[in-house]
């Protein structure tokens, strides 16, 4: 086939299996756009670019297909790399696409030209300039390829607008040939024999499970092992999901708003597993006081980063799943009963501190707010949240059984990533049920894609945790600048006439009894919706760990008074 170099963008998509992709027009990407009508793409029209960036970033967290944005040259590219830098932290295998500026004119300051491929080199996978419309099949194959493989991320190519108008044969590369790249190495039966000798002399194992398990589909695989060595779980943030919260051997979460038995508990162990997970810091504290006593198997797709910032014991590099199947018929059946009586009894400890076991003073706490929600939809939805107090409450508060139900951002923390990551949630999972939990500040930064969800006609209910301030900067104002609350008090809009104002059902929620009606309510109605929950202005996430401090020196809530329960 004799095709344009636009055509060619668009046919090579289709043979990639992408049906959906998240952009915004503009002069150097338009003769896309109009190749774009005779293909069985479907495109939504965004309102910024971040949001595309975000919407194909939830497209592919929650599908795990590779989700595609498209932008123009200039400002619609700059606005992207937000979304990318989001994707690249996370693992996210995505694909964008930019337009440019004709080459002739490259080096020139032609019109909105901007070296996309020399701003995005840190924050990508990998990238691409196309000139020649020659080159534009091979690029995309690859380009989907390298987002797949091994550790996903992010991939960039920036096609030239003459070489999208130019003819040329269309030839479609069956195979991928990669410099450099490396098939996935086979588990080596010596590291597993030396991961089996630690785990034989353990008595106080603990997994460390991370977004490696969802990405690898190992939910399964872990369940297996912990329940056979009878290994409590404990998640990182993107972990959540990858293992049943119900299940007896889920601690719930780790870090620096962790849950202070499992911080305790590290702290204590004599075996770490960490499972497809990367030793953050704000899982670790201070890392020269981590988990000093512990001896440490580390299992990880990207080998960059074994060793990286915790050193190991042994050093597994593989994909999990297999890592696991290949573990768990050696790993030798065990009980570690006096352990996890120790542990419960932290559990305990904990929960007499919890915000649902204080006495009820009237006031409304986001802790209400999102227990009550998880009640509601019976754990089965799919929440995406923004980045601030609420993300951490929802991560404490909404247990997540099923992998792919939690979407954040993790490694970037970025503001305004729910709303626009809840729209590609939905269009890839269209049956799921979708909620967006967001902050009154966060929720600002991208609430003019309330006008794309109403373009598309989703069902995605919004519940915003209003406060009233930028909540997480306002409570380290609180603990570690003597209440100064410099630039953090919020001013906000009427969510609920705000939501009018798109054709979007709003609804304000001041008291805790009200909270599930109201819920429920939005969940009957079949169409978008937005609460705005008013709930308590200068509560605090607990625990803390400050930065910098031992990760089991927490800075916790009081205790409850004897006798009060939830």
């Amino acid at each position: 086939m004799i095709l344009t170099g636009a055509q060619i963008l668009w046919e090579s998509l289709v043979r990639e299996g992408v049906d959906t992709v998240f952009g915004y027009p503009g002069g150097a990407i338009l003769p896309a756009y109009d190749a774009l009508l005779s293909y069985p793409i479907r495109h939504v029209l965004v309102r910024h670019e971040q949001g595309a960036a975000h919407m194909a970033d939830g497209y592919a967290r929650s599908s795990g297909r590779v989700g595609v944005a498209v932008a123009t040259s200039g400002p619609g590219a700059t606005n992207l790399t937000t979304g990318i830098a989001t994707a690249m932290m996370d693992s996210v295998p995505t694909v964008f696409i930019t337009g440019q500026v004709p080459s002739k004119v490259l080096g020139t300051d032609a019109f909105q030209e901007t070296d996309v491929t020399g701003i995005t080199l840190p924050i990508t996978k990998h990238n691409a300039l196309v000139t020649d419309a020659r080159d534009i099949a091979r690029t995309l194959r690859e380009a989907f390829a390298i987002a797949k493989h091994g550790r996903p991320g992010p991939v960039l190519v920036d096609i030239c607008k003459d070489a999208q108008q130019a003819k040329t044969e269309f030839v479609w590369p069956e195979a991928v040939e990669l410099p450099g790249q490396r098939t996935m190495p086979a588990v080596r039966a010596d590291d597993i024999a030396r991961a089996v000798e630690l785990i034989a002399k353990a008595e106080r194992p603990l997994i460390l499970a991370g977004q490696g398990v969802l990405r690898s589909g190992a939910s399964a695989a872990l369940q297996a092992y912990a329940e056979k060595t009878d290994t409590p779980v404990a998640l990182t943030l993107l972990g959540l999901g990858g293992f049943p919260a119900s299940h007896p051997l889920s601690l719930g979460m780790m870090g620096m708003h962790g849950e202070a038995y499992v911080n305790t508990a590290i702290q204590e162990a004599d075996l770490l597993l960490a499972f497809g997970m990367r030793f953050d810091d704000r899982v670790t504290g201070k890392l020269a006081t981590y988990a000093q006593h512990s001896k440490k198997i580390h299992v990880e797709i990207d080998a960059s980063e074994i060793g990286k910032n915790v050193p190991v014991d042994v050093g597994i590099v593989g994909d999990l799943r297999a890592v696991l199947e290949a573990l768990v018929p050696q790993v030798p059946a065990k009980r570690h009963q006096p352990w996890r009586t120790k542990i419960r009894g932290g559990q305990d400890e904990t929960r007499a501190r919890d915000i649902l076991h204080q006495p009820d003073n009237g006031k409304l706490y986001a802790a209400h707010v999102i227990h009550d929600l998880w009640k509601a939809t019976e754990g089965a939805a799919v929440v995406v949240t923004d980045v601030g107090q609420h993300q951490m409450w929802e991560a404490q508060y909404y247990r997540h059984e099923k992998p792919r139900t939690l979407i954040t951002s993790g490694g970037l923390g970025t503001m305004g990533f729910a709303l626009p990551a809840a729209i590609g949630a939905k269009m890839a999972r269209p049956d799921a049920e979708v909620w967006v939990v967001a902050g009154d500040g966060g929720f600002q930064m991208t609430q003019c894609e309330l006008a794309t969800l109403q373009q598309e006609r989703l069902d995605i209910k919004i519940a915003v945790v209003n406060n009233g301030f930028l909540g997480m900067v306002r409570q380290w104002q609180e603990f570690f600048y003597e209440k100064r609350y410099a630039s953090t008090p919020m001013l906000s809009p009427d969510f609920v006439k705000l939501a009018d104002a798109y054709g979007i059902a709003g609804h304000r929620v001041a008291r805790r009894e009200d909270v599930v009606s109201t819920v429920q309510a939005v969940r009957a109605s079949g169409q978008a919706a937005l609460i705005d929950f008013r709930v308590e202005k200068e509560e605090a996430v607990y625990p803390m760990v400050p930065a910098g401090a031992d990760l089991d020196a927490m800075i916790r809530r009081p205790a409850a008074e004897e006798g009060v329960t939830a």
